[in-house]
């Protein structure tokens, strides 16, 4: 096996079970190992520290998988990490909810893996050469365990040109879903489309979030900006919302909405669907002075890395600012971040920025967080993407 050996000091992370070698830290590669295979890599003195995947395309030069040496990191090795992964998420599924998060990359150990589960079909996003390279072993394993109708590759993030992979976005085995797959979450149900759809084709990573947000909802009058398929509408339509105002700028999207409203025969008369820039319909309500009772402010990832945090900061003030602006005194704005180069102190500190150019006061009565399906390794504070505010704005 190839060895990698870091610089004299470089191996604290490593050490404290952080799963990225940078590039920079790399010493000297004692062999010329392929993009996606396993290498040994050790601390300056030689001594063991982790096996983990080598790229030479990539800014993290080395994701590391296992920290035992004496582990053979063949496939029965990928079987015990994925039924460990899948068994930690039985207590998730129910007749009320058939999807969810299987594997979550870095917190389970499989770094560049990600497997959800939408009713009887898997999809997968493979976001590094490692798990590229073993992508037949994971599929034959994923078939053997969970029996799904079919296996879909929805591998078509930016992040795997980061790892010199093409995107893919097609059927790997089985049956390909229907172009509307229904699925249920807290006992809603969703028409979704995964291989058209955002990522891998819906976002359970609001299933907590949406059921919590719901019970503030009923009577009011409720403004949903980058609605998607209508998670927060859905939810807050279930606990009787007196209208629903929802807002995204893909027309697939707020089709896919209006039919999620049918399928759960909620009153289409209580609800508004608007395909539009969000940023500028806030400003169209602004103008004409119509106000709401509950906010949610669900924006796709405005900083994908800490050298766009700047741009990302100005966007989120701004964004919060005109919602906190359109709301009713002692209305409730629910507004979220998915960045992970904005951490919660940080999202606060935007927020208080919002609320000053907005002439608010405002009060934090809860926060949201991701779901258990989405853990969070204590060793990779990275992994911890998803962050929200429920704010009374008076």
């Amino acid at each position: 096996m190839v060895e990698i050996v870091l610089k004299k000091g470089k191996e604290k992370a490593a050490l404290q079970r952080h799963p990225w070698v940078f590039s920079g830290a790399l010493e000297k590669v004692k062999g010329k190992p392929e993009n996606g295979e396993v290498v040994k890599v050790s601390a300056f003195d030689h001594e063991f520290l982790a096996y983990g995947y080598f790229n030479s395309n990539s800014r993290v030069a080395v994701r590391l998988l296992e920290w035992d040496e004496t582990q053979i990191i063949d496939k029965k090795w990928y079987e015990n990490r994925l039924k460990q992964a899948i068994a930690s998420r039985q207590s998730i599924l129910s007749e009320e909810t058939n999807t969810c998060r299987l594997v979550f990359s870095e917190a389970d150990f499989l770094p560049g893996l990600i497997v959800d589960k939408y009713a009887d079909f898997l999809s997968l996003q493979i976001l590094s050469s490692g798990i590229e390279s073993v992508k037949n072993d994971i599929v034959e394993i994923l078939k053997a365990e969970l029996q799904p109708k079919g296996i879909f590759d929805k591998s078509d993030a930016t992040a795997r040109t980061h790892e010199g992979l093409p995107v893919e976005n097609g059927l790997l085995w089985g049956e390909n879903p229907p172009e509307f797959l229904e699925v249920k979450e807290n006992g809603i149900a969703y028409h979704i489309n995964i291989a058209e759809g955002q990522k891998s084709g819906f976002y359970c990573d609001q299933r907590d979030n949406r059921k919590i947000l719901a019970s503030y909802t009923k009577g009011k009058k409720v403004l949903d900006c980058f609605s998607y398929s209508g998670g927060f509408s859905l939810n807050s339509l279930a606990s009787e919302a007196a209208s629903i105002t929802s807002v995204d700028s893909s027309g697939l999207a707020v089709d896919t909405l209006k039919q999620n409203v049918s399928l759960n025969k909620f009153d289409p008369a209580k609800v508004t669907a608007i395909q539009s820039d969000v940023n500028k319909q806030l400003r169209v309500f602004k103008e004409s002075g119509e106000l709401f009772d509950v906010i949610v402010l669900d924006p796709p990832k405005y900083a994908p890395s800490r050298s766009a945090l700047d741009r990302a900061a100005r966007a989120y003030k701004d964004l919060n600012r005109l919602g906190m602006l359109l709301l009713e005194k002692g209305g409730l704005l629910a507004t979220f971040s998915c960045s992970g180069a904005v951490d919660i102190e940080t999202f606060k500190q935007i927020i208080a920025w919002a609320a000053l150019d907005a002439g608010k006061e405002v009060q934090i009565i809860k926060q949201f967080c991701q779901p258990e399906d989405h853990p969070v390794r204590i060793s990779f504070s990275e992994g911890e993407y998803l962050k929200g505010l429920l704010l009374r704005v008076l």
